[in-house]
């Protein structure tokens, strides 16, 4: 136990309230002290914990034995029987409210290193060229790096406000964030809601207006939410393109994508 103000102002102020008994007892009817008592030991194990609320559970006992003694020379067993819950009492206080306080200083202690940790976390996320996304369970973005901004221009006050992934998807179409025809912006936008609600992890090349190239990966979360990366992938793609297979590529598109804008009106 520290000494410093916390871990004295029990046994203190439980010795100043028995020595005034003391004092006033032989001009005034005693009152019974055990509820004070037993609030001044609650009191000193909430301030400083186990061993100040002991301290001033024992010297209430002093206190109550010599009002006790000043009435007469010995103890009655009424006396006896009260001495002993006033010391069952106070004691099983002190428990208590030291057993109390110690997990709650634990508990805030975990708290506060958790809270490092993750600003710490946030820190290093922020420092890296890979734009990340953590989406929760309801696919509404919990975090978004400062890469994801970047890529997509998305001012912070839209994405601190923790918007959905659709949002996300409508905020690049709108700025014109993607290398795409407008009429094929919305089989687009339908397939990523698609991945992302079934946790498809397979990487797919998003191409944007500037000419980054960005691989997209979605992975399940196991508490139900989505990571989803943006990883730069412009140099290994456009020095691979073979320009004499884009016909081909682009038939590979869905041009009707029925299904999907299903799926994406479900997610509006």
């Amino acid at each position: 136990m520290r000494f410093g103000w916390r871990a004295i102002s029990g046994p203190v102020l439980t010795a100043a309230i028995a020595l005034l008994a003391i004092l006033l007892d032989r001009h005034a009817p005693a009152l019974s002290l055990a509820p004070l008592f037993v609030c001044i030991v609650a009191l000193a194990g909430s301030l400083s914990g186990f061993a100040s609320a002991l301290g001033s559970a024992a010297i209430a006992l002093i206190g109550a034995a010599l009002l006790s003694l000043g009435h007469r020379t010995g103890f009655a067993p009424a006396d006896l029987v009260q001495f002993g819950l006033l010391a069952l009492t106070t004691v099983a206080t002190a428990a208590i409210t030291g057993l109390m306080r110690e997990r709650l200083i634990g508990a805030f202690a975990a708290e506060r290193h958790n809270h490092a940790t993750a600003a710490r976390l946030s820190a290093a996320l922020d420092q890296v060229n890979i734009g990340i996304v953590l989406l929760d369970a309801d696919t509404r973005a919990e975090f978004i790096n400062r890469a994801f901004r970047d890529y997509f221009a998305l001012p912070d006050e839209k994405a601190d406000d923790k918007p959905p992934f659709i949002a996300l998807m409508y905020h690049g179409r709108d700025t014109g964030a993607f290398e795409l025809p407008e009429d094929e912006l919305g089989v687009f936008i339908a397939q990523r809601m698609e991945m992302v609600r079934i946790g498809d992890a397979t990487p797919i090349n998003i191409g944007l207006r500037n000419g980054e190239v960005l691989r997209f990966v979605c992975t399940a979360l196991p508490d139900g939410g989505r990571m989803l990366s943006y990883t730069p992938v412009t140099d290994l793609v456009r020095h691979t393109d073979a320009p004499a297979r884009a016909d081909y590529y682009r038939s590979l598109r869905d041009p009707t994508g029925r299904k999907l804008i299903r799926y994406l009106r479900v997610a509006e």
